[in-house]
């Protein structure tokens, strides 16, 4: 009692914890917790199209309750590694293809990677350096089972650094060429205005 009336308090028990009951005999080995701490190797399935930060979740694998609690969750962060081809944007991949100065003007059939295999693509005579190739479907597939993206392959021409005299002279022959000097036609979008126009189309 007290002189504002009868007052009622509750605490922890100083013996049990508020657990309810007194472990008399505690085990050697989790000295009564229920718990030990160790680390077990556990197998996962990862999804087609994971990305990178993207978590997956495994019920109960996580840290053990104390004294028969229910256990926690392993929560598991994607991380991607760097692709010696590829670069990735979403579920489209890019590729930078290199062709030479007479693959370029001549044009043909070229072999590219893709996830899947070799891919046959075809370039055509004058193919220009920023031009962007798209193949259908040969993205990463939809982490939700929605389609797969495509594989964009942008063109670029690689221009020789070290001419031997041979390779000089040849090239010389070409520079008064009308074939040989820069004239792009009006219609002609800029490599910026290309790579624009393809985000548009995400």
């Amino acid at each position: 009692n007290t002189i504002l009336g009868r007052m009622q308090t509750t605490s922890v028990c100083s013996r049990c914890g508020g657990e309810g009951r007194i472990i008399t005999q505690k085990c050697s080995t989790c000295y009564g917790e229920g718990i030990v701490q160790g680390s077990e190797i556990v197998t996962i399935n990862i999804p087609a199209g994971v990305s990178e930060g993207m978590q997956l979740s495994l019920s109960g694998q996580g840290n053990a309750a104390r004294r028969g609690g229910v256990n926690g969750d392993l929560i598991i962060v994607i991380q991607e590694e760097p692709h010696p081809d590829f670069v990735r944007d979403g579920k489209n991949i890019y590729y930078n293809l290199y062709l030479s100065i007479p693959e370029a003007a001549l044009g043909g059939s070229i072999d590219i990677p893709t996830l899947d295999g070799k891919a046959k693509i075809k370039i055509d005579p004058g193919t220009q350096p920023g031009k962007i190739l798209r193949l259908r479907g040969k993205g990463l597939p939809d982490v939700n089972g929605y389609g797969h993206g495509d594989l964009l392959v942008a063109i670029n021409v690689w221009i020789p650094k070290n001419l031997t005299r041979e390779e000089r002279k040849m090239i010389e022959k070409f520079i008064d060429s009308p074939n040989f000097t820069p004239a792009p036609d009006q219609s002609e979008k800029s490599f910026f205005q290309r790579i624009r126009n393809l985000f548009e189309q995400r």
